[in-house]
Order: structure tokens, then sequence, then C-alpha cells
């Protein structure tokens, strides 16, 4: 590329001859300098736009923007915080009633006389299994609170079920308490049975209302069931006598004692040593006289004295 420059006052000519480098150069400069110019007009126009948009006005309404996000914001803290304490409270509650299972299952272990490590409350059960893996695009995590008030539902209706069987393991305790089985001793020997027989004083036949068991003097005299203590004192033919109502038309009596362990109004238990045994009254030795009362009438102890315990 080729320049001729022509000088005004002196009327002479220089020519001057461009390479590819210089030509791009000018070539660049010749575009750039109205770009910029048009550049430089929108930026001198933005400038006088924002310096109209940050008025007193505008400025207000974000200040008054910013406090209300900040509020709430502040709410949503506080309420995070409310749910965060209900939550808290919510999981010691469970944990409390969990306890209170826990030792509501040791004293239903305890009465239903199961062996020790059969059933521990106090550890966790045992669980296992292998591994198998679970398709995440389809399983959704429950929401924390929905799986909370799940909990509480399983654990009331736990503690119902164990209420329940607590009441009828006690029935039964209770059944089998005032059960009449066994023998009124611990050691000793049957002397005599119920029914007719021999008057050991008169030799005349007589009718014999309990049985007599033969023993050590001062050994142990048994209630056969539990109950409560209706006589203890001394009674005509009968010596020192123990009574005791069992319930459900039931008594016992225990006669010809040396000494009653027991008074009147006393609740006693099964297997309870309620005298010792001697020979007061119409006695001929150490023994224990053993009566059954069925609805006020004597019943043959027998029956009672050899059936099995429930």
């Amino acid at each position: 590329m080729k320049i001729i420059v022509v000088s005004k006052r002196h009327g002479s000519t220089r020519s001057f001859t461009l390479g590819g480098w210089t030509r791009a150069l000018l070539s660049a400069c010749m575009v750039g300098i109205p770009v910029g110019a048009v550049t430089l007009a929108v930026s001198q126009h933005l400038s006088s736009n924002s310096s109209d948009i940050l008025t007193a006005e505008s400025t207000e309404a974000w200040e008054e923007t910013l406090v209300e996000q900040q509020s709430q914001v502040e709410r949503a803290k506080q309420d995070s915080e409310r749910k965060l304490a209900a939550l808290t409270l919510r999981v010691a509650e469970l944990q409390a009633r969990l306890v209170r299972l826990d030792a509501l299952g040791e004293r239903l272990t305890t009465m239903a006389k199961l062996d020790t490590g059969e059933f521990d409350f106090g550890r966790s059960p045992a669980r296992g299994g292998p591994e198998q893996d679970i398709d995440e695009t389809t399983y959704a995590a429950p929401d924390f609170q929905e799986a909370l008030e799940q909990l509480g539902a399983q654990i009331e209706d736990r503690q119902q079920q164990l209420d329940t069987l607590e009441a009828l393991l006690a029935k039964r305790k209770l059944q089998n308490d005032v059960f009449l089985a066994g023998r009124p001793i611990k050691k000793g020997w049957m002397s005599s049975r119920y029914g007719r027989r021999s008057d050991p004083f008169t030799g005349r036949i007589a009718w014999h209302a309990g049985v007599d068991f033969a023993g050590k003097e001062g050994s142990d005299i048994i209630a056969v069931a539990s109950g409560v203590v209706t006589w203890s004192g001394e009674r005509y033919g009968y010596g020192q006598m123990v009574e005791v109502n069992h319930g459900n038309g039931f008594s016992t009596r225990y006669a010809h004692c040396k000494e009653n362990l027991v008074k009147v109004g006393d609740v006693i238990k099964k297997g309870q040593v309620v005298a010792l045994m001697g020979s007061s009254g119409r006695s001929t030795g150490p023994h224990v006289h053993f009566e059954v009362y069925k609805n006020g009438r004597t019943v043959d102890p027998a029956t009672y004295i050899h059936r099995a315990s429930r």
C-alpha cells in the first residue's frame, strides 16, 4: 500500500509505502476510533441513568426490603428453634416411656419365672442378616416428625400389651397363691386320716374332721395357700389354733400348735410359717391337726394335699 503526502505550503509531495503489519494497524485504528466513541457515549448515558435510579426513594425501598428479609430470617430462626425444642421434648418423653417399658419388662420376666438371660430388657435385641442394596432412586426417607409419631404409637401399643400381660400374670399368680395344695408341714408323716376312726382317748368310734401329721415338737407349720388370718389363739379341743380364710369359700385350720406366729388380720403368703408344732389341747403328742373347710363344711384334706401346685 502506497500513501502520497502533498505539502500545502511548498507544494511538494512525498510518498510512503506501507507493509502488511502497518496496513493492519492503521485499519484497526480507523475502526476503533468510532467504536470507542460510541462506547464512551453509552457509558456516560448509563452513568446518568444510574444517578437517576439511586434516588432517595429507591434507597429507602431497598432498605425496607432488607429489613423485611431480616425479619423473615429471624422468624424462620425462631420457628426452627421452637420446632427443635418440641422435638427434643418429644424424644425425651419417648426415652422416659422406654425406661418404664424396660422396668415393666423386667418385672414381667421375674413374674413369668424366665431363666436368667432368656429375655434381657437391659440389652439391645440381637439382630443380623445379609445386607442387600435398595433402589435409592425410588426410596424416600420418612419425615422425622412422622417417624417420631409412629414410634410413639408403637410404644403406646407395646405398653398396653405389657400392662395387659402383667395383669394376667398377676391374676394367675394370685390364683396360684390361693390354690390349696400341698402339706401343712415340711417334715413329718400322716398319723391319722379324715373320717371315722377310734377316738385315741375313749376308744369309741368317732368322726375325725381333719388329718393329723406327726413330727418333731417345734417344727414348722406352713400355710397351704395365701389368705387372711381369722383366728389365732386357744380353742376348745384344738389347743392353740390358727385359722386362715383363703377366699372363694375356702378356709384351713392348723391346731395343737406349740406357738402361733401370726395374729388375726395378718395377710399371709403360701408356704409361710404360721405356727410351730406342739401338743396343746386334746392331743397325745406333737402333731398338727389340719382341717379344710369349703363353704362352711369340712372336706377331706387329702384331696388338696396330693394335688399338684399350679
